[in-house]
């Protein structure tokens, strides 16, 4: 959000305390809270599950009594974490710049390059432990709406003159156990005044569905990827996935130990969806028999067929939809300020202000397909607007960029996100064998979708960065520490090698 006079900026946050309010517990929410304490604002984080993580934080659960996720928001069940997922960036790029993810970090855990999400979660409450930033976060808190406080009385004394101020109003849950029934309220309302709040409560939870003829028709199981957190309820089935992103590829390499048949449906044509990568052709070659791939679903029947633009057609029992996630801040008023257009927030200068009401509201994580949590370190310090919203999406899409992947910074160009971070911040650059290994683990994505997370053909140059990586950073956490503690430091406070 900001930083100190070395840092620069016209913002100029640094010239009293401001009090925050930091709405969610991931891994965006937990990097813009511990900059803000690092520069003395008090922070309140607001958390409406059991405990930090986010999406990191796996939840059984899902949206029972809602699998499509087609009521409006917000869902009832936040996290749309499956059983099985790894990493897919390698843990060297995922950490804090002076807080790296260690395989060391836990006796017992996951020490792999691409670890399992507990791993992550358990990452993330080290991190909140050695920075204690437990102390300022409100668990089981729900904010249910945000709004511009009112103006001050003329007579009133005010130290901040005519800035814009939020009202923030919040009630305490307790999570429901089946994900069918609502979260009970267990305590009145509350209503807190702040000078500035930063929405940080992730996208990855409101299911973004397409429009298929038939989908109301249908009368056998369909839900989102979002309601999907095991392979075992499908044994036996023939499953049909909406979507060859992530989540597609992913849920349909789960089901292949179980289903009779997984069909993947490609959002493009019949010569696109058949001119498959080299990933694509080796998971098709061996589940051959249970993987099989198409073009564009056409129609949905009542009667369980599943009718593709080519003339193809499939009997199935299920279908999932794999197909994203909107931005959703149902608790945020702006008197139409900002909006949600076809999935762009905004308008937002630089993914973080929305220019009517900066730097009092910001939006930290909502860029997608960049380095994480190093990008939301970077955007928790932001502090100059020097180009028009506007001037920045017309740039998108004259370079052919739909509006809806207006957030999608690393799926154009991944030097966007060094740039951004170059441009606001004092964070170091990224060094060279951390960009040599990005580009090796695209390439093997792309050429081996199925086994590149263990694959182990790191070159000379990455293979020695890893080891100083390792070493360095052992050496100065432990420097840290022990500094921290022969000074008598409190950790609630304390900036770790802040200066990194």
């Amino acid at each position: 959000m900001a930083g100190d006079d070395a840092r620069g900026g016209s913002l100029r946050l640094n010239l009293r305390s401001r009090k925050v309010c930091v709405i969610g517990a991931g891994m965006a929410a937990l990097a813009a809270a511990r900059e803000l304490r690092c520069e003395g604002h008090a922070v309140t984080v607001m958390e409406q599950r059991g405990d930090v993580g986010g999406q990191w934080l796996y939840d059984p659960r899902t949206d029972a009594g809602d699998r499509l996720g087609a009521a409006p928001p917000p869902v009832k069940v936040h996290s749309s974490m499956y059983a099985s997922v790894r990493l897919i960036s390698p843990r060297e790029l995922m950490g804090f710049s002076d807080f790296q993810f260690l395989p060391t970090r836990h006796g017992g855990g996951d020490p792999r390059r691409f670890p399992v999400h507990g791993e992550v979660y358990r990452y993330l409450k080290d991190f909140c432990d050695t920075f204690g930033l437990m102390d300022f976060v409100k668990l089981n808190t729900r904010v249910v709406r945000v709004a511009m406080a009112p103006p001050r009385p003329p007579d009133e004394e005010k130290e901040g003159g005519d800035e814009l101020r939020w009202v923030v109003r919040s009630v305490k849950i307790r999570e429901s156990e089946d994900g069918i029934t609502d979260d009970k309220v267990i305590a009145e309302e509350e209503e807190e005044v702040f000078d500035a709040v930063v929405v940080a409560n992730g996208h990855y939870s409101q299911p973004r569905l397409p429009s298929i003829n038939g989908m109301e028709q249908w009368k056998r199981r369909q839900l989102h990827s979002h309601s999907y957190r095991v392979p075992d309820p499908f044994r036996g089935e023939v499953v049909v996935l909406v979507g060859c992103g992530d989540s597609g590829l992913d849920i349909a390499l789960d089901l292949c130990g179980v289903a009779r048949e997984v069909h993947l449906t490609s959002n493009s044509s019949m010569a696109s969806a058949t001119s498959t990568t080299p990933a694509m052709a080796k998971m098709l070659a061996n589940h051959a028999g249970h993987l099989h791939l198409h073009p564009r679903i056409d129609r949905l029947c009542h009667d369980g067929h599943v009718a593709f633009t080519n003339g193809s057609i499939v009997v199935a029992d299920t279908v999932i939809y794999c197909t994203g996630y909107d931005y959703s801040f149902p608790f945020l008023d702006t008197g139409g300020l900002l909006t949600v257009d076809d999935n762009r927030v905004g308008p937002l200068f630089e993914h973080v202000f929305p220019p009517a009401m900066a730097p009092s509201l910001s939006f930290v994580g909502v860029p997608k397909k960049v380095i994480v949590p190093w990008f939301f370190q970077a955007q928790a310090r932001v502090e100059e607007m020097v180009r028009a919203v506007e001037e920045y999406h017309h740039g998108r899409e004259n370079a052919g960029v739909h509006k809806k992947y207006s957030h999608d910074i690393g799926g154009v160009d991944p030097s966007e996100a060094y740039e951004f971070v170059a441009k606001y911040t004092d964070l170091p650059a990224m060094d060279d064998w951390k960009r040599e290994l990005i580009s090796s683990v695209l390439r093997n994505i792309n050429e081996d979708r199925e086994a590149f997370l263990d694959r182990d053909d790191d070159s000379e140059n990455v293979r020695q960065g890893v080891e100083r990586w390792l070493a360095m950073s052992a050496a100065e956490e432990e420097d840290a520490a022990a500094n921290a503690t022969s000074a008598g430091v409190d950790d609630s406070t304390s900036c770790l090698n802040s200066a990194l």
